[in-house]
């Protein structure tokens, strides 16, 4: 077990991320006992304290519980990996498209694109010339935040599509909005710092705060934006130091924030002090009229941190993302990224550059969003069909999802288990919620990895599973006795 007094990352940090994959990777077994903190305090040459916080942060992860006058042990492996969803701890990476399901299954889980739509044909001329172009000197290291052509094509990107204007070496190219949340708690985000989130949230960015000991608060999300007054109330009680938010077709609610809350909670990010994480993976899927803007595009005063991840709007694989940072933050974010992975695939870099400049982008986004409205028109219209049941479901006119309420006789676990029986993943409302607090029993339909006849078969698998427990009368659903 070793840990680097050199390194940035404070030991506590090192201690904790090193135990983790110790328990993970099976090293230490369920149930056993770990060190005590002064001999691996004595071991590490580190403080007791060191120790201590490691173990607080495991125990808050779910990897250990201690005893008492006893000690510190290992809990089952399978609680450590998703304290949130102990009977699926492998959602999240379905819903990621990690985890391959069979042929048969219907993926209404992943929000990742088919490889259909992808835009080989013009991103394999960009890399061909790129190749041509520049030989050799395509596969060197970029620079650490990003190749200097690539961040200037992003400033035109973001000042044509979305009026916002920022200057080259504000940019840091990540790999991923995962890596760009990652980095951001890496060089920002310390023990005890209070990170306001909306409820119900991404997971992968609750996991990420936590594991640097932060304390996770949920406010309440509504249908154009986060209650405020549960802000308002929170602002005084936590002194925030950031607010992660998804301005648009937000994950998983598919809500949109109105221009009004936009506004008010720049106001409140001044007066208060905190930063605004913006998570932007989805504004550009809109399927009516009315065109969604970041809440960048509004900050005047450098108080957002703006992440863009192309994943599922291009190519996942390609993994090419970037963030606009404040100038006082960047110094930080630099030395987080150069310690993550020196810098992002320079060729993938200069053939995104080159995608962009040759304008293949804006043909892409047209055909995706015909591609797109075409399923989610179809998944509403078969969705309608479930009204019957009690099943309520708001419409974002853009994203790539559904968020459905289920009437309180029809558990979301329960249908998630029973779909999954039936060949069609769902994911459970449950995962995305701070706490269980609140009223939980919600399911998020995808549309983006399935055609729309699968839709069509998907849902009526749906409805013949709800019939089986509850029958028709007059319009109203009741259980079956």
């Amino acid at each position: 077990m070793l840990i680097d007094k050199n390194l940035s990352t404070p030991l506590y940090i090192q201690l904790y991320e090193n135990m983790r994959k110790l328990i993970e990777n099976g090293s230490f077994k369920e149930g056993e006992k770990l060190p005590s903190i002064r001999s691996l305090a004595n071991k590490l040459e580190v403080n007791n304290i060191t120790v201590v916080n490691a173990y607080k942060l495991l125990e808050q992860e779910g990897y250990v519980f201690s005893v008492k006058g006893s000690g510190t042990y290992v809990r089952k492996i399978s609680y450590a990996l998703d304290p949130t969803f102990l009977e699926n701890g492998d959602i999240e990476m379905m819903i990621d498209g990690v985890l391959p399901l069979s042929k048969n299954s219907i993926n209404f889980a992943s929000v990742s694109p088919t490889p259909e739509i992808f835009p080989i044909k013009e991103f394999k001329q960009a890399l061909i010339e790129v190749l041509d172009r520049d030989k050799g000197m395509a596969f060197v290291y970029p620079e650490i935040n990003g190749y200097e052509p690539f961040r200037e094509s992003i400033t035109y990107f973001l000042e044509e599509n979305y009026d916002i204007k920022i200057d080259k070496d504000q940019i840091q190219v990540i790999s991923g909005g995962q890596q760009g949340i990652d980095i951001i708690t890496k060089a920002l985000i310390s023990q005890g710092d209070h990170i306001f989130v909306e409820n119900p949230t991404y997971s992968g960015a609750i996991s990420a705060f936590k594991s640097r000991g932060a304390k996770i608060i949920g406010i309440p999300i509504e249908e154009d934006g986060l209650n405020l007054d549960v802000f308002n109330e929170y602002i005084n009680k936590y002194n925030p130091k950031f607010l992660y938010m998804m301005t648009n077709y937000q994950s998983p609610t598919t809500y949109s924030y109105s221009e009004e809350k936009k506004k008010k909670l720049l106001e409140l990010s001044e007066k208060y002090g905190f930063y605004i994480i913006e998570d932007d993976f989805l504004t550009d899927l809109n399927y009516n009229a009315e065109e969604k803007t970041p809440l960048k595009s509004l900050d005047n005063l450098d108080q957002v941190i703006y992440i863009k991840s192309f994943s599922k709007i291009f190519m996942p694989g390609v993994r090419i993302g970037f963030m606009t940072v404040p100038r006082r933050l960047f110094k930080g974010i630099i030395r987080a990224k150069h310690t993550t992975d020196i810098s992002s695939s320079g060729f993938l870099q200069r053939a995104f550059d080159l995608y962009l400049r040759k304008g293949y982008w804006k043909d892409h986004i047209k055909t995706i969003k015909k591609v797109y409205s075409e399923k989610y028109n179809t998944m509403v219209e078969e969705l309608e069909k479930l009204n019957q049941y009690g099943i309520e479901f708001f419409q974002p006119y853009g994203g790539l999802s559904i968020w459905i309420k289920l009437p309180k006789d029809i558990d979301s676990v329960e249908l998630y288990n029973e779909c999954e029986e039936n060949n069609v993943a769902i994911v459970p409302g449950k995962i995305f919620f701070i706490d269980d607090g609140v009223y939980s029993n919600y399911i998020r339909l995808s549309f983006g990895a399935v055609a729309s006849e699968e839709i069509i078969h998907g849902i009526k698998v749906m409805e013949n599973i709800i019939r089986k427990k509850y029958k028709v009368d007059n319009n109203k659903y009741l259980p079956f006795v």
